[in-house]
C-alpha cells in the first residue's frame, strides 16, 4: 500500500468522518432537537443531528467532486450518491450501535470497543461499496486507520475539553 493510495482511501472516506463530526454540533439547538427515538437509540441521537451528518456528507462529496481530485473514485457524476450513502451509512451505522448498547444497557458515552470506533464507517462503507468499487485490503485499510484515527481524535477532544470520556 503506497501513501498515495492511503490518502485517496482517507480522501473517499472524508464524507463519511465529516458526517459523524457533525451530529454533537446540534445539541446547542435544544428547542429543535428532538431524539429519534429515546428508547430504542437513548435521547442523545436526534432527528436534527441525523438530518446534519446525511446534509454533512453529500455537502462534503459535493466539494469533493469540485476539486476533482484525479485518482479520487469520487466524480462528479456520482459525488451524490456516495455523499448520500456514506453520510446516511454513516448515521445509520451510528444508530444501529446505539439500538444495540441500548439493549446490552450500555450507557451512552460509555464506552464499547470497537463499535464506538467503527460503527459509522461500516455503516458508510455498506452503503458505498454498490458505487465504489473496493478491496478487501483497502476496506481493511479504511477500518483500521479509521480504528486508531477515532481514539487519537477523543484524546485530543478530551485534553481539550470537547468531550468529558477519552474513548
Amino acid at each position: 500500500m503506497t501513501i498515495s493510495r492511503l490518502l485517496e482511501l482517507l480522501y473517499l472516506m472524508l464524507p463519511a468522518y465529516l458526517a459523524n463530526m457533525a451530529p454533537p454540533f446540534v445539541r446547542f439547538w435544544p428547542g429543535w432537537n428532538r431524539p429519534i427515538n429515546g428508547n430504542l437509540l437513548g435521547d442523545h441521537k436526534t432527528i436534527l443531528g441525523f438530518a446534519l451528518g446525511v446534509f454533512v456528507g453529500i455537502s462534503a462529496a459535493y466539494v469533493q467532486s469540485l476539486i476533482n481530485w484525479s485518482p479520487s473514485a469520487l466524480t462528479s457524476s456520482n459525488w451524490l450518491a456516495i455523499g448520500f450513502a456514506e453520510g446516511f451509512g454513516a448515521m445509520a451505522g451510528d444508530s444501529v450501535k446505539s439500538f444495540f448498547k441500548r439493549r446490552l444497557g450500555v450507557s451512552p458515552g460509555e464506552s464499547w470497543i470497537p463499535a464506538d470506533q467503527l460503527d459509522f464507517v461500516v455503516g458508510a462503507l455498506i452503503l458505498m461499496l454498490p458505487v465504489v468499487r473496493l478491496d478487501w485490503l483497502a476496506i481493511f485499510i479504511i477500518l483500521a486507520i479509521t480504528f486508531v484515527g477515532d481514539i487519537i481524535v477523543n484524546y485530543v477532544s478530551f485534553s481539550l475539553g470537547i468531550r468529558t470520556t477519552k474513548l
